[in-house]
């Protein structure tokens, strides 16, 4: 697409998203279900990057998108908040109301409050192929989560994710691999 084109196309794909599609139904019923490729569809149009299959469920937010990138047959979250830069890998599955931050309050100074010291610059996150996120879960800036991995629901991740790990818990830690054999 021509350059000159491109940011204003842009920008109607995100007043369309954020003004009508983000509050349509969601698309977990068998006749709803096109409404979450619709608006996977106009996400394409958004992201820095997006492979083809992406579903984007009702109500999630992905900021302006614009340093987002999502692979191949991925799924965002109802109710998810994305804050980009974020990077996620091929066969993505996200649960409801899941959060990813790349950035965090500055707390370094303590004779300011907290809330005038601006924030951290932001870290990305690198969600890799084949990983499944729970709802609720919370991913903290920097934060890697290896392929094939499970982040249970509830887990608040502040640290790398071990490819094929089973994480859980506040904060996160590994329970398992998968494809450990858990009868002893």
């Amino acid at each position: 697409m021509n350059r000159i084109f491109k940011q204003p196309v842009r920008l109607v794909f995100l007043a369309v998203y954020y003004l009508l599609l983000r509050h349509l139904p969601a698309g977990n019923h068998r006749g709803t279900r096109w409404l979450s490729i619709i608006r996977g569809l106009v996400c394409r149009g958004i992201f820095l990057e997006a492979g083809p299959g992406l579903i984007v469920e009702k109500g999630a937010y992905i900021g302006t998108g614009r340093a987002v990138t999502v692979g191949s047959n991925s799924s965002i979250g109802e109710n998810a908040k994305i804050y980009g830069p974020v990077k996620i890998g091929d066969d993505v599955m996200m649960g409801p109301d899941i959060i990813i931050y790349t950035s965090q309050h500055r707390y370094d100074c303590t004779t300011a409050p907290m809330r005038t010291q601006g924030c951290t610059e932001a870290r990305v996150v690198d969600i890799r192929d084949d990983v499944w996120i729970g709802a609720r879960a919370i991913i903290m800036p920097g934060v890697t989560v290896g392929k094939g991995a499970i982040v249970g629901a509830a887990a608040v991740v502040t640290g790398d994710v071990p490819e094929m790990a089973i994480v859980g818990g506040v904060p996160a830690k590994v329970i398992k691999q998968r494809g450990e054999n858990t009868s002893n």
